[in-house]
This record gives structure tokens, sequence and C-alpha cells, in this order.
């Protein structure tokens, strides 16, 4: 079939935006599978919505993707064993975004044992597969960590046409969603094609961007499988251009539709789901397995093997370096995610998330960070921002403390993908005061 065939254009064109380097320099690092450490750190918030509360204690012996924790609330998604042994504890941390979370640490036994009621679900209704997608654990593993079984819950309704598969991986360094594509074609393209037939969406988008042309290969299997009669299913080769691969973004990008303050992606008929999470959620349905892995990119000038690697959910950040060689330089900056949206770590003590994609570790040069100066009012930050905001206003907002004029500007539809930091010949710490302004909002909120 000829490689024009299910490659559709992009409808709309993204604002602003930036066009960083890419420095993908693990795209040939086929995955290596971390062994499990000794102990592990379990997170009970690994996901937007409601913290998990500990379904064991102390001394209990767990298995390997047995449920340990789970909520009763709505938006929330259950956490499981990472690995089989002994619960050390439940103990607490603050992770990178300061949400003072439980823990439950579990001491490996190194067997690895299965829990043995694990058994592949039914999916064969719209019910079947969103239960399905709760109880394995599954959140968007793009680095939001929405549950995915929310936003399946009413995919099969009539005005939700629209499944985008976001292979866009627009941050530089990460190349963990590239490798899925390379290592697990298969598990992709039967993923794609069990939603779209369980939940009857009328057309496929897959977008990828435009400097990845193996994933390009491997994607275009996808649209031009022969299931597709009705050539619903296509492949959208996006153009290089940050942050193409955010929600909103993306939806506009890929359908030309967008998403007023507040809204959903169902709200204008879309469902928007991680190339990794299709994946992933297609082997579940054949295993059973849970969301207990999560492979991370670890790069960056201080890492002495840089490298795509498997880790149990909860190993230590410094475990996963020490596995990847540790420090070729002694390290001044470690992000937990890619260097635009990416989370600065204290603490390498901290544990892996479902939803982290990367590790990035950096020395002096650049880590080292210039003084801001006055801001000169050249509006490129403006220019900048997707989202259409005055990212210098908000920052001057903040310094009044005027939570009036921060809402009055838009702050909270900001997706924090630091374009405007980036621009910003100043070197304002904008994306700081943007996610500092939405705290403020959030704080009166909750205060009435």
């Amino acid at each position: 079939m000829d490689q024009l065939d299910a490659v559709i254009k992009a409808v709309g064109r993204i604002h602003g935006g930036v066009r960083p380097g890419h420095f993908k320099n693990t795209a040939e690092s086929e995955t290596v599978i971390m062994p499990p450490p000794a102990r592990v750190s379990i997170a009970m918030q690994q996901h937007i919505g409601a913290p998990c509360k500990p379904l064991v204690k102390k001394g209990d012996h767990v298995y390997l993707g047995q449920k340990i924790g789970d909520s009763d609330q709505p938006v929330s998604a259950p956490i499981h064993a990472s690995v089989s042994g002994t619960v050390a504890g439940v103990g607490e941390i603050m992770l990178p975004g300061g949400q003072r979370v439980q823990t439950v640490d579990v001491d490996s036994d190194g067997q690895m044992t299965p829990d043995p009621s694990l058994a592949p679900p039914p999916a064969d209704t719209p019910e079947d597969l969103v239960k399905a997608a709760r109880e394995s654990g599954l959140v968007g593993l793009g680095g939001a960590g929405f549950p995915a079984h929310i936003k399946l819950l009413h995919a099969d309704n009539a005005e939700l046409d629209t499944l985008i598969i976001n292979a866009a991986e627009c941050e530089p360094y990460i190349t963990s969603d590239y490798r899925e594509c390379l290592e697990h074609p298969e598990d992709i393209i039967e993923g794609v094609y069990l939603l779209k037939r369980v939940m009857n969406f009328k057309q496929v988008i897959i977008a990828v961007e435009d400097n990845k042309p193996e994933a390009i290969k491997v994607l275009h299997r996808v649209a031009v499988d022969k299931r597709d009669t009705a050539h619903q299913v296509n492949l959208m080769k996006l153009k290089t251009h940050y942050p193409q691969g955010a929600e909103k973004v993306l939806i506009y990008t890929a359908t030309g539709r967008k998403l007023a303050p507040g809204q959903l992606p169902a709200s204008v008929g879309c469902v928007v789901m991680n190339v990794t999470s299709v994946s992933f959620l297609y082997r579940y349905l054949r295993t059973g397995l849970p969301l207990i892995t999560k492979r991370v990119t670890v790069d960056g000038s201080a890492a002495a093997r840089p490298m795509n690697v498997e880790v149990p959910v909860g190993a230590s950040v410094e475990d996963v370096v020490q596995f990847c060689g540790g420090y070729k330089q002694t390290p001044r900056k470690i992000l937990m995610g890619g260097p635009m949206m990416g989370l600065a770590l204290a603490d390498t003590a901290l544990p892996v998330l479902k939803q982290n994609n990367a590790i990035l570790i950096f020395g002096e040069k650049e880590a080292r960070l210039p003084s801001p100066t006055p801001c000169i009012r050249c509006g490129r930050c403006v220019a900048a921002c997707p989202m259409f905001l005055r990212p210098a206003e908000v920052e001057r907002g903040l310094k009044l403390d005027s939570t009036d004029t921060l809402r009055a500007l838009g702050t909270n539809v900001c997706i924090e993908c630091g374009s405007c930091a980036y621009v910003c010949p100043a070197k304002r710490n904008l994306v700081q005061s943007m996610r500092l302004a939405k705290a403020r909002i959030r704080k009166e909120a909750s205060s009435k």
C-alpha cells in the first residue's frame, strides 16, 4: 500500500509554542529491564484525583500485582504492588509538586511472585472495558496522570466520536513513547482496534511529530490495517513544534475543535490517549497484569549511561540512576520529566510514579540559570503562549496579590508548558509565577 494512504494533514495550527532542540539521544536505546530493588516506596497518589488508602499494613506479605491501595472516589485509580515481599510500613513523602502523600513501603523478596488471582478480564462491552481500565490502575502515561477509565466512561455515547492517539512526545530528551512504538507495535495496533470496536469510535487519529520517521512507519501500519475497511483510522504527521502533544493543543490540531476553560475533551467529542497507554491496556486485557512498571528515559549531561529503562513503580530515583551507571559528573539538577515541564527533585530517594517518563540529570553548565532582569515588555511570552495568555501580566497580578486580576487574565487555562519562560529575554521565572498564581486562586476558592 502506498505510504501516503491513510495519512492526513493537521486541521488546526498551533498558536505560539517554541522549537527547542530535540536531544533525542536515547532514541536507538532499546529498553532495559531493571531488576527489583531491595525496597520500593509506592505512593498512594499517582494520578489526578483522590488519593488511595492503603489496603495493607506492616508485616503483610504482598504478591506482584496485588492491589495495595484504592479509593471509593470516582476520580482515582487503584495502586498495585510492583514487587512481591513484605510490607515494611506505611510512610509519607512530599512529591515534587508539593503534595504530601502516603506510601506503602515493601521489602522485596526477590521472587516477583505474581498474585494468584490475576487473570485477563473480559472486554466485550464498554462497561467491561471501563471496569478493566480502572482495575488495571491505568492513568495517563504521557505525564498528566488522569485516570483512564474516566476518559472511557462515556465513550460509547454517540457524541463522542473521535479517539486521538497521542504519540507526539514533543519534549526534548524523552524517547519513552518512541521506544514503545518500535518495541511493541502489535500491542498498539491491537489496542487501537479493540478500543475502536468496543467503544464504537467513528474515527481514530494517530498523531505523531514528523521528527520520528521510524515511529511513523510503525504507526502507519495501524492506519492501513485490513480491519479499517471504512478508512476511519488515519495517521496524522504533525510539524515538530513544542507543545504539540499537550492535550488541548492536540485536539485543536487534529480536529479543529476548541476546548473552553474547564472543559474536558469529552465536551468536544474526543478521547485522547497516550500511545503507551493504549499499548498497556491491550497487554492488561491479555495478561491481567496491572500497571506496576514504567519505562523512563534517563539522560542528561551528568548521566553516566543514558538509556531507556523499565522500572518497578516505587523504585527510588537514586536506584534507577545507579542501575544506569550513576553519575559521570557532579549532578547539579535532577528533573522528573522533561526540561520544559519537568519538576526539579530535592531528594533522589523519591519514588518513580506511574506517569513519570524521564529522569534527566544535568551538570553545572546546564543547571546554571541566569539571574532574571526586569521585564522589558517585549511581548514574546504572549506570542509564545499556546493558550493566548499574557504571562508577564499574570506575574504582575501575582505580585499585587490580586486574585480577581489573576482570574480575569485566565490564569487557570495555563498548561505550564514553559514556552513563555523559554523565549523570555529577561529570563523571568514565568512558569513558577503561573503555578503560584494558580495555587493562589485555588487557595482562595477553598477558603470560601
